[in-house]
C-alpha cells in the first residue's frame, strides 16, 4: 500500500461511522485535492527555479492548462481506484496488517491546507 492509500483509508475510516454514504466521497475528495495540491506545489517550485535560471520552458497559460488536465486525470484515476473492488481489496489488506497507522484527521486536513497555502504564497512571489 502506498502512502496515499493509507491517507485515503484514514480519512475514510474517520468519516465512515458518522457519514456512511458520503465517507467515500469525502475521502476521494481529500486524496484528489492533496495530490493536486502537491502537483501544484512541485510545479510552482520548478517554475520558480526555471525563472531564476532565466529559461522559458512553458508559457503560463500552457502550464495552467497542463495542471488542469493533470488534475482531472488525478481525480478520475482516484475515482476508479477507490470506488470499486480494488478499494475493498486494499481495505482487506489494510485490516490484516499488524498495526495500522492512524493519523489525526485535523493534521491530515491541515497538511492539505498548508500545502495549498504554500503553493499560493510561492506563486505570488
Amino acid at each position: 500500500m502506498t502512502t496515499f492509500d493509507l491517507l485515503f483509508f484514514n480519512v475514510f475510516h474517520h468519516y465512515k461511522p458518522t457519514q456512511k454514504k458520503k465517507a467515500n466521497t469525502i475521502a476521494l475528495f481529500y486524496i484528489s485535492a492533496l495530490q493536486c495540491s502537491l502537483l501544484l506545489l512541485s510545479g510552482v517550485l520548478i517554475a520558480l527555479f526555471l525563472n531564476e535560471m532565466n529559461t522559458v520552458a512553458l508559457s503560463s497559460g500552457k502550464a495552467w492548462t497542463l495542471f488542469i488536465m493533470a488534475s482531472i486525470f488525478i481525480y478520475f484515476k482516484n475515482w476508479i481506484q477507490y470506488s470499486g473492488k480494488k478499494r475493498r481489496v486494499l481495505n482487506a489488506k489494510k485490516n490484516t496488517k499488524h498495526q495500522p497507522q492512524h493519523y489525526n484527521i485535523w493534521v491530515l486536513w491541515a497538511f492539505l491546507i498548508g500545502s495549498t497555502a504554500l503553493s499560493i504564497i510561492l506563486l505570488m512571489a
